[in-house]
């Protein structure tokens, strides 16, 4: 697994028009993209500590969120991943889920075998030994664009909202959601490999991006009135 650069800015409506108006002529949209835009959700694993949103506050240089993933409209394959950062940049392994394996999981049952999954084992032995759980659903409506020079990604996420419903995750039309932004406001993501081409960087250029360290996970638990402060260490 090769680690990427990824940086985050928090933008309004205006600038993403911007954006995406100078991003259009020299990027491709995601093959995997239908339309403007497609849907995002995410379940987020804690432990018992709360381990991941307490780094994050905390800018611990090493630290690993663990979620499970799918997109709409439409069920696709639902698939777990661990990103980890180290030294400011990250790494993303992932394996699929079965949707028996995904019910056990947001049940708390861990008695699924340990197997050729690496991603699945790490799971099931932080939910063993440190009591790990769902702890928050993020949606959000994403475009993507991508270049092949630096294995380019850069992705626009708007409307993100957060629902501590764990048990809807898999109905198309839950809307029990607070939003985790100021209204008109997102996120925008800048992924590259070894380097991020002048050309797109120019593109990019606002005067104004505010970069952001903190993750859409850790938003949306402040959002749900969850102070990272006031957490059991």
């Amino acid at each position: 697994m090769d680690f990427r650069a990824e940086n985050k800015y928090i933008v309004s409506d205006m600038d993403l028009k911007i954006l995406e108006s100078r991003l259009k002529p020299v990027m491709s949209q995601d093959i995997h993209q239908e339309g403007d835009c497609y849907e995002v959700r995410s379940i987020y694993l804690d432990d018992i500590k709360n381990s991941s949103m307490l780094d994050n506050d905390a800018g611990v240089d090493l630290r690993s969120k663990y979620r499970i993933r799918t997109y709409y409209p439409g069920l696709s394959e639902l698939r777990l991943e661990i990103k980890e950062k180290i030294n400011g940049f990250n790494r993303k392994s992932s394996c699929k889920l079965s949707v028996e394996e995904f019910r056990k999981i947001i049940k708390g049952e861990h008695d699924i075998p340990f197997g050729e999954r690496k991603v699945l084992n790490r799971l099931l032995l932080n939910m063993k030994c440190f009591k790990m759980e769902p702890k928050v659903i993020i949606s959000y409506e994403r475009t993507a664009f991508v270049h092949s020079a630096g294995n380019v990604r850069i992705t626009f996420d708007r409307n993100i909202s957060a629902s501590k419903y764990i048990d809807t995750f898999l109905d198309e039309k839950a809307d029990l959601r607070i939003p985790v932004l100021p209204k008109g406001m997102h996120i925008l993501e800048v992924k590259y490999d070894e380097f991020l081409p002048d050309f797109i960087a120019k593109q990019l250029e606002l005067g104004k991006l505010n970069q952001t360290a903190f993750s859409k996970y850790y938003l949306g638990r402040i959002a749900l009135g969850e102070d990272c402060k006031r957490l059991p260490l």
